[in-house]
């Protein structure tokens, strides 16, 4: 399978990862005309496959929005990975229910989530990318009205909605780099380790990852502020900035699933 270009950055998580695919995605091929005609995508598909990740990528045109749920991280690798966390226990995301919905209805759902099952992928030996999808049972079933092909073998409208919103992310994700490259560059990032309190007397402690620095950021000279302007990064760093009153969210999800009462 060919390399995941836009991916090469994302597979890094808060905690250590065994797979060589991006999260959440084990077998995903390019959309064919005769291996797919007459698949389609599970019509109770739901959530679920999300249940486990308690943290995933994000992309920086998103911040404004996901800042509203989400703490915005940014993971230790040499990329300085964007990332929403969603849950505070490796392998529990707190806004996935036991029947596969999000727990928060309204709330923002990261655009790496919606993507699935379809992702991009680089043709090999050239810069052209494809459209694939997870091709595993849980995903696609024949008997679905869900189809990604029609009777004449062309994309359905419900394929190419998932080809053109795949575009985006993958736009998305090379503007992401170039503002996580700043970041490095003006050396605005700094370690950190959170503390939430999850229950009266007990706390988890939640590391690896680093944070803006709010006080190198106030003191950005005045050319950097335009040019941060310019390419709309100071509103994604005041995003993740803001982000930070979501960890108590994340902590009354917490003492709702565990059933304990909120610190």
């Amino acid at each position: 399978f060919p390399v995941l270009k836009e991916e090469k950055d994302f597979i890094m998580t808060l905690a250590p990862t065994s797979s060589a695919k991006p999260l959440f995605y084990t077998n995903p091929i390019p959309l064919d005309t005769q291996a797919h005609k007459t698949a389609g995508i599970r019509e109770n598909l739901g959530l679920g496959f999300a249940s486990g990740a308690h943290a995933v990528p994000a992309n920086m045109i998103e911040f404004a929005q996901l800042c509203h749920t989400y703490p915005i991280v940014f993971a230790p690798d040499e990329s300085a990975t964007p990332i929403v966390v969603m849950g505070l226990r490796e392998g529990e995301n707190l806004f996935v229910t036991p029947k596969g919905e999000w727990a928060e209805a309204g709330s923002y759902i990261p655009s790496y989530i919606r993507r699935y099952p379809f992702i991009l992928a680089e043709i090999t030996g050239t810069q052209q990318m494809t459209l694939c999808i997870e091709d595993t049972p849980a995903v696609l079933d024949s008997k679905s009205a869900m189809k990604l092909l029609d009777a004449s073998g062309k994309p359905t409208a419900m394929t190419n909605n998932a080809l053109e919103f795949c575009k985006s992310f993958h736009a998305a994700t090379l503007q992401t780099r170039e503002f996580c490259a700043a970041l490095i560059k003006h050396n605005l990032l700094v370690p950190r380790e959170a503390e939430i309190p999850v229950a009266k007397g007990q706390a988890i402690r939640f590391g690896g990852f680093r944070i803006l620095d709010e006080a190198k950021w106030a003191a950005l000279d005045d050319k950097t502020l335009a040019d941060f302007h310019r390419r709309g990064f100071l509103a994604a760093g005041y995003a993740a900035l803001f982000s930070a009153g979501q960890w108590a969210r994340l902590s009354r999800l917490y003492a709702t699933r565990t059933g304990q009462k909120a610190a």
